[in-house]
C-alpha cells in the first residue's frame, strides 16, 4: 500500500478474493460457444484464443517466479542481499489482477473497437508497425511519465507502493495501485490500438507485444543478474535497447536513476543512468554460488506439497499446508511433477536465510512421504540423503540436520548409519531429538501432576518420560511393552504408572507420536489436550479436544529471508529440527546427534533462548 493512498487505489475486485475470476466468465463461456457453433473459420480467433492466452500468461509468470527463487536461493550472480519477508508476499500476492484487467480490455476492445476482430494470424507490417511505436512514443512516453510518478505527490499516493520492495522478484514489476496500473496499459495500448484501426493488426502481434512485456518485466525485476556480457559485446548497441535485472535493480535501490522501461536509451539521452551501473553488472555476473554453514533436509509430503513449497506458489507457500480444492483441477501438473521429482536424482536448495553471519539453507530431498514408507524404495531415499549429506560436506557445511523423515529410525537408525560408512565426515548430523524433548517439555502448562504418552516409543518419548518423571509429573502408557520398557530403569522414581492402574480420562494432557491412532483419541475426554512429539502432526478427529503443533519454536526477527512456511507450521516458526541444526552451528558443538545419542536436553533448550529463539505458546 502508498503511503498515502490516492483514488483508485485499489482493485475493483478486491472484496471478491480468489472468486475474482469469474469477472471473464461470461466472455469465456460466449467465445467458447461462438466458436463452437460458427466453427473455425467464420469464427473469430481472437475472440476466442484471448482466455488461453490469459492461462499462458499465468504459467510464463509463475516459471519466472519459481526460477528466480532457485536462483536467489543458490546465490550466484545475486544482486541485493536484503532478504524478503512475509510483508512483500503479501503485498505482491495480487500479481494476476493485472492479467484480469488484460483480459476484460482485450474482450471490450473485440467488442466495441473497429478491426480488433477476426485478427489473422501474422502480418508482417502490423509487427514492424508495433516494434517501431513501442521503441519511440511508449518507452518515451513511459519515462517521463515514470519520473512523475516520482515526484512526491504521485509517488506517496501511488508509485511508493510499487517501490517498497528493495529486493524484487519477477512478480514485484506488476504490482501497483489500480490506477497506476490503468495508465500503463494506456501506454502499451498505444501500437495494438494503432494496427487495430489501421488493419494491421494480427494475433502475433497482439499477443506477441503482450509476452514480450511479460518477458522483460520478468527479467528485469529477477533479483540475479542473467545476461551475460558477451551479448553486449557482440552488439554494443544493445546496451541501448535492452536493460538487464542490475540495471533496474538500481532503481530499486537509488530511487531517482534508470526510469527507462525496457529500453535504457532515453535514460542515456536525459543523462539519468546510475553511475555504478557497470561495476554493480560486472560485480554481479562474477558472484559465485554460496556454500552454506548450516543445511537443514527435508522432503515432500503430499503431492500437493510441491505447490507449497517455495519454490512453488508464493501465496501457498506463506502459509501454513492446507488442502486447497482448486489444487484438485491442476492434477496434470501434479502429476507431472511427481514424475519430475522421481526422474531427478539429487535434493535441491529450496530456501536460504541469514542469522548473525551464518548462512542456512534448506534441501529437498526429491521424494515424498510415501516413497519413505514404501518397503521398495528405502534404498532408493537412502542413497539420496546420503548424498545430500556427502555434497554438503564437500560444501563446507558445518552442520546438517536431519528433518521429517529423513531421520527415520527403520531408515537409517536416525542418521547413524551415514556416520558408520562415512566416519571421515567432516559435517555434523544432527537429528534435533534433545530440543524435541525439550520443547514438549516445556510446553506442559504449569501444575499438571500427571500425563498420558502415547504413540511408538523412539528416543525423544523415552527422554520425555524420564524428564517428567524427574519433575514429579506421573507418566502412563497406553502400551504394556513400553510400560514395561520403562520400567527397567531406576530412574523414573515412581512415577511410572501401570495402564491396567490408570484412569485414562484421569489426565488431560496427552503426548502423542508417531503410531497414535484416531481409534486412540476417541478415548481421550473432552478438552484433552494433544501435544504431539513426532515429525507428523496426528490427523484431527476430535472437535471437543485442543491440538498442539509439532515440536517447534518462533524464529528471532533477526533471521532474515524467512517468507515461506515451513510444512503446517504458522509463519516465522521453525520445526525443532530444524532449530536444533542452527543451534548447534551457532554454538560450535563439534559433535554428532544421531543414533541413540541425545544431546543435553537442558543445555540446548538454553542455548536456544539465548539465541532468541522462542517457545511456540499453547492457545485455547
Amino acid at each position: 500500500m502508498a503511503t498515502k493512498p490516492g483514488f483508485l487505489t485499489n482493485w475493483p475486485w478486491k472484496s471478491l478474493g480468489n472468486f475474482k475470476y469469474v469477472i471473464l466468465t461470461p466472455w469465456v463461456v460466449h467465445s467458447t460457444y461462438s466458436f463452437v457453433s460458427k466453427g473455425e473459420k467464420e469464427a473469430d480467433l481472437f475472440y476466442f484464443l484471448t482466455f488461453p492466452f490469459l492461462l499462458t500468461r499465468v504459467l510464463h509468470n509463475q516459471i519466472w517466479i519459481s526460477y528466480s527463487r532457485y536462483r536467489t536461493a543458490k546465490g550466484n550472480n545475486r544482486i541485493v542481499d536484503k532478504g524478503i519477508e512475509f510483508e512483500q508476499v503479501d503485498r505482491e500476492s495480487n500479481w494476476d489482477d493485472q492479467i484480469i484487467l488484460n483480459g476484460l480490455i482485450f474482450y471490450l476492445a473485440n467488442m466495441f473497437i473497429p478491426g480488433a476482430s477476426h485478427f489473422p494470424i501474422w502480418r508482417s507490417d502490423g509487427v514492424i508497425i508495433t516494434i517501431l511505436l513501442h521503441t519511440g512514443p511508449v518507452e518515451l512516453l513511459y519515462y517521463w511519465f515514470h519520473r512523475a510518478l516520482h515526484h512526491h505527490y504521485l509517488y506517496s499516493r501511488y508509485h511508493s507502493h510499487h517501490h517498497s520492495s528493495i529486493a524484487t522478484e519477477p512478480i514485484t514489476s506488476v504490482i501497483h495501485p489500480f490506477a497506476e496500473a490503468v495508465a500503463y496499459f494506456l501506454l502499451f495500448a498505444i501500437p495494438l490500438l494503432t494496427i487495430a484501426f489501421t488493419g494491421f493488426g494480427s494475433l502475433v502481434a497482439v499477443f506477441g507485444y503482450t509476452t514480450y512485456i511479460d518477458l522483460m518485466n520478468n527479467m528485469g525485476h529477477c533479483n540475479f543478474e542473467l545476461v551475460p556480457n558477451w551479448v553486449f559485446s557482440i552488439f554494443p548497441p544493445l546496451k541501448y535497447l535492452m536493460y538487464t535485472p542490475s540495471y533496474h535493480s538500481l532503481h530499486h535501490t537509488q530511487f531517482r536513476t534508470n526510469y527507462s522501461l525496457f529500453m535504457p536509451i532515453y535514460d542515456y539521452i536525459y543523462d539519468t543512468v546510475d553511475k555504478s551501473l557497470d561495476a554493480l553488472y560486472e560485480s554481479s555476473l562474477k558472484r559465485q554460488e554460496e556454500s552454506p554453514d548450516i543445511v537443514y533436509l527435508t522432503h515432500l509430503t503430499t503431492t500437493n506439497s510441491i505447490y507449497h513449497l517455495r519454490l512453488g506458489f508464493a501465496s501457498l507457500a506463506s502459509k501454513p499446508f492446507a488442502s486447497k480444492w482448486y489444487l484438485m483441477l491442476m492434477w496434470p501438473v501434479t502429476c507431472w511433477s511427481v514424475f519430475f521429482t522421481w526422474i531427478y536424482g539429487r535434493a535441491f536448495i529450496s530456501e536460504s536465510n541469514a542469522f548473525y553471519k551464518l548462512k542456512l539453507q534448506s534441501w529437498v530431498v526429491p521424494r515424498y512421504t510415501m516413497h519413505y514408507l514404501s518397503g521398495q524404495q528405502k534404498q532408493d531415499v537412502s542413497s539420496l540423503i546420503e548424498e545430500a549429506i556427502l555434497e554438503a560436506d564437500k560444501k563446507g557445511a558445518k552442520v546438517l540436520s536431519l528433518g521429517l523423515l529423513n531421520q527415520n529410525e527403520e531408515l537409517n537408525g536416525n542418521g547413524e548409519l551415514y556416520i558408520q560408512r562415512h566416519p571421515k565426515l567432516q559435517i555434523k548430523l544432527v537429528d534435533g531429538s534433545s530440543l524435541a524433548a525439550a520443547i514438549v517439555v516445556n510446553s506442559i502448562p504449569e501444575g499438571t501432576s500427571r500425563i498420558l504418552l502415547s504413540g511408538k516409543l523412539s528416543k525423544v518419548s523415552y527422554t520425555i518420560a524420564l524428564a517428567l518423571c524427574q519433575k514429579g509429573v506421573q507418566v502412563a502408557t497406553m502400551n504394556e511393552d513400553k510400560y514395561k520398557q520403562f520400567e527397567q530403569s531406576d530412574k523414573f522414581e515412581n512415577n511410572l504408572v501401570f495402564p491396567d492402574n490408570y484412569d485414562q480420562k484421569a489426565s488431560l494432557i496427552w503426548l502423542v507420536g508417531e503410531g497414535f491412532t484416531q481409534r486412540e483419541q476417541l478415548k481421550a475426554p473432552k478438552g484433552t489436550f494433544f501435544i504431539p512429539f513426532s515429525q507428523f502432526p496426528p490427523k484431527k478427529v476430535r472437535k471437543d479436544c485442543y491440538y498442539h503443533t509439532t515440536p517447534a519454536m518462533v524464529a528471532p526477527k533477526s533471521l532474515e529471508n524467512l517468507h515461506s512456511c515451513e510444512n503446517w507450521l504458522p509463519r516465522r516458526v521453525m520445526s525443532a529440527w530444524r532449530v536444533a541444526g542452527i543451534i548447534h552451528g551457532l554454538e560450535g558443538w563439534n559433535v554428532h546427534e544421531c543414533g541413540q545419542t541425545m544431546f543435553r536436553m537442558d543445555k540446548v533448550w538454553e542455548a536456544s533462548l539465548e539465541h532468541g529463539f522462542r517457545p511456540l505458546s499453547i492457545s485455547i
